[in-house]
């Protein structure tokens, strides 16, 4: 637009105006019009050039002129206002043009726009305005209501897409101005407002079919019309990545802004008090009640404590310490990483332990770190380092029910802090991470290993001389003193420490265990625990005082261990931990490997059994001087002809039976087999056995053996939940069963049936000793569908086991009695079940023939006779049909069970349970029978 106001009718700034015509050039159109401004002169708009409509007509464009009345009211339109009339000394103002009228509504009385004049721009008077172009024009005045146009008849105008602000017929990106534009959605009260048509085409706002007389597209339209598919969902992807890093770079700082709000800091005096943390038994009964020790805690100021413990556990926990904000960046990412994958957190900071310790508990959460962090932090910056440092010390664990540096030192050392040199102060920072599992006197390696780790972390913080590292030597400790935890003294107490140790393999600390109230639920059943206890008493009362003895007794259809006897006393060493080679026992496995050859080597496979052969270089001897030339793979079971196994496990490789063993359950390492193993030259624990003999009798289902079942705290949270263990198909039901139906007759054949005729698979097992005639070890271990147990007899320092008499304990002697009477006890109350379905692998064994010992005619007592089986003679010297004796006693009818040979222990049993002492008077005679026992069947 230009300034019609000035005499040179320059153009305005951001406007245009028509060209002039030269002297002798007749007015032409402009060219490069503005987009909205029309080249054609108003008088051409209503189709006659220069010449208005006549007196009561429309134009031809349909706008009426002004004053006219235009609307017909026959066609329901309302007529259109006359206009108004002039002022004197007033020019006359017509209004811009609105646009298209509403349907129903009149057309409002306009004019058409002048020459070169925007649509929608500046009015001006018609009786003033020239039709040619180069004339002058009128100087532009702002619109007002003509009082010409109609008003709203009825209904409001129906809404517009346009937004305030936007002019009609403007250039996009320009604001309107008070003097030249319309502004849309601002007309005057009583004035109609068409409806906007529906965009057109892409990037149109309006304007029927999208012709040029519609309002052009914004840039933004044009930008966005011509992206392609691809694009638009580019750039909405990136869009949304900017969201998402937006929320990922405010969020977190949001949540640290609340947090250090409205976490408090700790003090040291916050620290978790000791709670009672109890553990029940199967039924719900308590077994134990733990509690701390009292006086375990003893707060020191910083400057008693040696800056080289200072630095020491600095070195063991965090090297940055005195560097970093209270937290760091890189172990928070990996343990929320640990977090995601299913793990446990972290990396924390001494800060954060502090913490964790005294505030915000060990669970394992993002709550817990968030809240750990927030308070870390704001701690580091209200807090020296050596405040800090000290409350650390203050509270942290270290084992042996010492808490806080002072209380380590008397329990490990017998002194105060301030006199512990810096190889001290390394052993204690480096038992922190795992108090229980690095003390000196539990894992004596373990602890060298964290030690060497502090120290060679001070040399490179420079904290320690690289000289004084080189001299340092590993110090002595104290061994563990007795404390009043409430653990039980008696075959309890070893129930105990493997509870804890099971919850530490759960990720539950000791510290847990002894501040959070815990109470812990287990498979252990009190009658039972009781029986085994009392199997071993009895079995073992009048016997040499260095024998040991551990039983192990879990249910194959679930995993759960029901009684666990590791000695009497509670304090002392678990005998059911130790290590001991298996022997015999050891059997099984390695005819399941070879029922697993191709082909395999069937039940009723024939080898040779005599003794003594040489097979693989080796010099193998039956035990004893047994003799089976011709033996079957069950036959060589039940009699334990080591010269058949030891060549079936170099048939198949030592490396296969290792395999077999760990398939069924065995958890021992078992490294570097030679062809030894089978005959149980590797070391295994009872459990072990107990497990992996449990796969049998569930048919090939591993179940993971297992005391606790569900963990709770205090306030109700629940640590660990068990449930039920997930059954493992270790192998097949054939395969399983087979391997039971080869030990079926060997309980009966030593003599340790189980009563009411109960099937049971067994197999005994006995260590020669290094002294000639001796044995170091022995074992039984025997199932039925309810229950497998293994036992094990020996002594503390390897020696040879003797009974009372001085003669050798084999398999089926002291430890056969033990698990006679704990699996006849246990067993009471159930009934009788059948193993599943038997069905040969391979060859089939032979027709079972009669397996109860035939004594010789001339001793019809047994004494000094013979007893065969299958053909197979073994010497009695004295068979222990003392038992017999046992009719002497106050309870004949229980006497007559002496008719098996092992019954004066039965016998013995039989008087105490009828209350008539069988242990006096004759009945002792029973016992005394099994005392002097030589072991019919040497070997097993």
């Amino acid at each position: 637009m230009t300034d019609d106001r000035r005499s040179d009718r320059r153009p305005v700034s951001g406007s245009a105006a028509p060209p002039r015509p030269g002297p002798n050039q007749p007015p032409g159109p402009p060219r490069n019009l503005p987009p909205g401004w029309s080249p054609v002169p108003p008088s051409e708009r209503n189709g006659h050039p220069g010449q208005q409509a006549p007196e009561g007509q429309q134009p031809r464009d349909g706008n009426p002129r002004p004053g006219s009345h235009g609307a017909d009211p026959r066609n329901g339109q309302a007529p259109a206002r006359p206009a108004a009339s002039r002022a004197p000394g007033r020019r006359a103002e017509v209004p811009a043009d609105d646009g298209p009228t509403a349907p129903g509504r009149a057309p409002a009385a306009r004019s058409a726009p002048g020459p070169a004049t925007r649509v929608g721009g500046p009015a001006t008077r018609l009786d003033d305005r020239p039709d040619t172009w180069g004339a002058e024009r009128p100087e532009p005045r702002l619109l007002t209501h003509d009082g010409g146009r109609p008003l709203a008849a009825t209904a409001t105008a129906a809404p517009t897409r346009a937004v305030a602000g936007t002019r009609v017929g403007g250039r996009p990106a320009t604001g309107p101005t008070a003097a030249t534009d319309v502004v849309q959605g601002t007309a005057a009260p009583g004035r109609t407002r068409p409806p906007d048509d529906p965009p057109q085409g892409p990037g149109r706002r309006g304007g029927g079919d999208g012709s040029d007389a519609g309002e052009p597209p914004s840039r933004r339209q044009a930008k966005l019309a011509a992206l392609t598919p691809q694009q638009r969902r580019w750039r909405r992807g990136r869009r949304i990545a900017y969201v998402v890093l937006g929320v990922a770079i405010l969020g977190p700082i949001l949540a640290f802004a609340i947090g250090w709000i409205a976490f408090r800091i700790p003090s040291a005096d916050d620290a978790t008090n000791n709670q009672v943390a109890t553990i029940d038994y199967q039924d719900g009964s308590t077994m134990a009640s733990l509690a701390q020790a009292q006086g375990n805690r003893i707060k020191v100021p910083l400057t008693q404590v040696p800056v080289w413990v200072q630095h020491a556990v600095a070195s063991a926990e965090d090297r940055s310490f005195y560097t970093n904000y209270g937290f760091d960046p890189i172990g928070i990412a990996r343990a929320a990483f640990n977090q995601a994958q299913g793990g446990s957190g972290g990396g924390s900071t001494i800060t954060q332990q502090y913490v964790k310790n005294v505030l915000v508990g060990d669970e394992h959460s993002y709550w817990r770190k968030y809240r750990e962090v927030v308070i870390a932090a704001k701690i580091n910056q209200e807090e020296s380092k050596d405040q800090i440092l000290e409350n650390y010390l203050n509270t942290i664990y270290f084992g042996r029910g010492a808490y806080g540096i002072q209380a380590a030192s008397q329990a490990y050392y017998g002194r105060d802090v301030n006199t512990l040199t810096p190889a001290e102060g390394a052993v204690l920072a480096g038992l922190i991470q795992a108090p229980s599992k690095w003390d000196p006197a539990v894992d004596q390696a373990g602890s060298e290993q964290r030690w060497n780790y502090v120290l060679d972390g001070m040399v490179d913080q420079k904290w320690l001389a690289p000289g004084d590292r080189a001299a340092a030597v590993f110090p002595a400790v104290l061994p563990p003193s007795a404390r009043k935890t409430g653990i039980p003294d008696n075959d309890r107490g070893h129930i105990v420490s493997a509870i804890k140790d099971e919850l530490a393999s759960y990720g539950i600390t000791e510290q847990q265990v002894n501040q959070e109230g815990l109470k812990v639920e287990t498979t252990i059943d009190p009658k039972t625990q009781q029986q085994a206890a009392d199997a071993a008493a009895k079995t073992l009362q009048g016997q040499p005082a260095n024998l040991r003895t551990a039983l192990v007794s879990e249910d194959p259809r679930t995993g759960a261990v029901l009684a666990y006897y590791g000695g009497s006393d509670g304090s002392g060493f678990d005998y059911a931990q130790t290590q001991r080679q298996p022997g015999s026992s050891f059997k099984p496995f390695v005819l399941l490997a070879g029922l697993q050859r191709n082909p395999p080597v069937g039940l009723g496979t024939t080898f040779d059994g005599s003794t003594p052969q040489t097979i693989a270089g080796t010099r193998v001897e039956n035990s004893d001087g047994e003799s089976c030339p011709n033996c079957d793979l069950k036959t060589a079971m039940t009699l334990s002809i080591n010269t058949v196994f030891y060549q079936l496990g170099v048939q198949v490789g030592p490396q296969s039976v290792a395999d077999a063993a760990h398939q069924a359950g065995i958890g021992a390492p078992l490294d570097k087999p030679t062809g030894g193993i089978a005959i149980g030259d590797k070391e295994v624990k009872p459990g072990d056995m107990a497990s992996a003999y449990a796969t049998f009798a569930a048919d090939g289902v591993y179940h993971r053996p297992h005391m606790v079942t569900r963990v709770t705290t205090a306030d109700g949270r629940v640590l660990y939940d068990g449930g039920v263990t997930a059954p493992e198909q270790r192998m097949s039901q054939q395969l399983a069963r087979n391997v039971t139906e080869s030990m079926l007759d060997v309980a009966s054949h030593s003599q340790i049936p189980l009563a009411a005729g109960r099937p049971v698979a067994s197999k005994t097992g006995t260590v020669q000793s290094s002294v000639k005639g001796q044995n170091n070890d022995a074992w039984t271990v025997g199932y039925t569908p309810q229950i497998s147990t293994a036992v094990w007899v020996g002594t503390d320092d390897n020696s040879p086991i003797k009974t009372k008499g001085g003669a050798p304990i084999y398999g089926r002697g002291v430890p056969g009695q033990i698990w006679q009477r704990y699996m006849n006890q246990a067993l009471r109350n159930d009934p009788v079940q059948q193993f599943s379905d038997f069905e040969a692998i391979g060859t089939p064994p032979a027709p079972p023939a009669p397996a109860t010992p035939t004594p010789d005619p001339n001793h019809p007592n047994g004494q000094n006779g013979q007893v065969c089986v299958n053909g197979v003679c073994v010497g009695n010297p004295n068979n222990g049909q003392n038992g017999q004796n046992g009719n002497n006693g106050q309870n004949g009818n229980n006497g007559q069970n002496g008719n098996n040979n092992n019954n004066g222990n039965n016998n013995g049993n039989n008087g105490d349970n009828n209350g008539n002492n069988g242990n006096n008077g004759n009945g002792n005679n029973g016992n005394n029978g099994n005392n002097n026992n030589n072991d019919v069947f040497p070997g097993f």
